[in-house]
Parts: C-alpha cells; sequence; structure tokens
C-alpha cells in the first residue's frame, strides 16, 4: 500500500476537465445536510415568545443582520438575510467537520480521507468564492439595473474600468484562498497530533494535552473564519448593490 494521500476522483464521461472528487462532494453533501437539519429543528415550532432552539436561531438572525448593517445600508441589506445565515453556518459547520475525527481508507494508491473539513480544499473554497462574487454581479444587476450598475465600473473616473474587473478577480482568489489557508493549516496540524500519539503509548500521552488544546483553536479558527466569510461577502455585496459606491 501506498503511503501517500490521493484523492478518489472520477472523469465524467471520461473528459478530463470534468473530474469530480467523490470525497470533497461526499461531505458537502454532509455539510449541508447537517445545515438543513439544524435550521429546520429550530424554526419547526415557532412562538410568539421563543425559547430554547429558537431563540438560538434568532439570535443568530439579528447577529447576521448586524452584519449586514455594518456594510450596507438596511434598505438593501434585507434581501442578504437568509443568503448571511447560510453561508455562516454552512462555512462553520464545513470547518468544523475535520476536528472531532477522520475518516480513512487504505488503498493500492494511497490513503482516501473520506471525513475531513471540504473547506481545507482549495477547490471547494474557490468555487466557493466565485459563487459568492458571482451572486453580488446578480443582485447589482436586479436592485440596480443594467444600465446604473455598468456605470458604476466607470465611477469616479472612466479609467478605473480595469482596475475594478481585475479587483473582481482578486476578491474571489483572496476569499477563497484566505478560507483554505487556515482550514488546511488547522488540519495538517491535527493530522500531525494524531501521527505522533499513535506512535507509541508515551507519545500519546504526550501528544493528548497538545491535541485538546489544538481541536479548542481549531474551533476558534473555525468559527472565526466563518464569521470573516460571511462578513466579505456582505462588505463585497454593498460594492455592488449600494448608492454611494
Amino acid at each position: 500500500m501506498g503511503d501517500y494521500y490521493t484523492d478518489p476522483v472520477v472523469y465524467l464521461f471520461g473528459i478530463e476537465w470534468l473530474a469530480f472528487n467523490l470525497a470533497n462532494i461526499f461531505m458537502v453533501t454532509v455539510s449541508l445536510t447537517i445545515v438543513f437539519f439544524v435550521l429546520f429543528f429550530m424554526s419547526r415550532t415557532i412562538k410568539m415568545y421563543p425559547s430554547g432552539a429558537q431563540n438560538a436561531l434568532e439570535y443568530l438572525i439579528q447577529f447576521i443582520k448586524n452584519i449586514i448593517s455594518s456594510a450596507m445600508d438596511w434598505k438593501q441589506g434585507q434581501h442578504f438575510v437568509v443568503l448571511g445565515v447560510t453561508i455562516i453556518l454552512y462555512v462553520f459547520v464545513s470547518n468544523m467537520a475535520g476536528i472531532p475525527f477522520e475518516f480513512a481508507q487504505w488503498t493500492d494508491e494511497g490513503k482516501i480521507v473520506w471525513w475531513k473539513s471540504p473547506t481545507a480544499d482549495p477547490m471547494l473554497t474557490l468555487s466557493l468564492a466565485a459563487m459568492v462574487i458571482l451572486m453580488t454581479h446578480y443582485y447589482g444587476l436586479k436592485l440596480k439595473g443594467p444600465k446604473e450598475y455598468g456605470k458604476d465600473y466607470f465611477r469616479p473616473v472612466f479609467f478605473l474600468f480595469p482596475f475594478k474587473i481585475i479587483e473582481d478577480f482578486s476578491n474571489t482568489i483572496t476569499l477563497g484562498m484566505r478560507l483554505y489557508g487556515n482550514v488546511y493549516a488547522k488540519e495538517v496540524l491535527m493530522v500531525m497530533l494524531v501521527g505522533l500519539g499513535t506512535t507509541s503509548v508515551l507519545w500519546g500521552i504526550g501528544a493528548f494535552v497538545p491535541m485538546v488544546v489544538w481541536q479548542v483553536f481549531g474551533t476558534f479558527i473555525g468559527a472565526l473564519q466563518a464569521f470573516i466569510f460571511c462578513m466579505l461577502t456582505m462588505v463585497y455585496m454593498s460594492h455592488k448593490v449600494s448608492e454611494d459606491h
């Protein structure tokens, strides 16, 4: 057996650029399912005087409203509450997935990690960032109209047009790679501590405390990166939909 990592990739219709990583698809599906059921059970019994899970959901919605209000006027921002809740929960759950355990399978080709944080893969985080940037264009066109939206690329002076095009690409890369870099670093150090702890009983005892500490710190990193991703999403959205941009 190999001693290196490999990805379970399939090529749709045998075309190389139509490659799908089955481990990523599996973990994305798991994360989406968790988010769906969390929101479902938190909102299934809506009461006039909330308590328990409904209280937590309302606190989360208010938290998202505060993020949106800090980035743009509420007149435009009210359209993005559901988007903000979805993004922050999905990114948070994805970041947390690799903290409690890792599920891997050894094959002749190498080690396939099936259970991990999907946001530790650059293709997934860049795809998520690209989706966010495309949505900012969509809502910019929808809320401001094509003519007014097109003029924004030439304001305040016309020669800023190429720089604003570059800004869209740079925002996509930085938004995706920031999330990937932080989560990947968390995953790598966790794997190293687990590997150290399984070499012998003595190393297992010595690695236990650092592993617990890093799991706590990894939870903080995952929560912080979910907040940053949601905040930057709303900032980029405000650049496209606000009247003063």
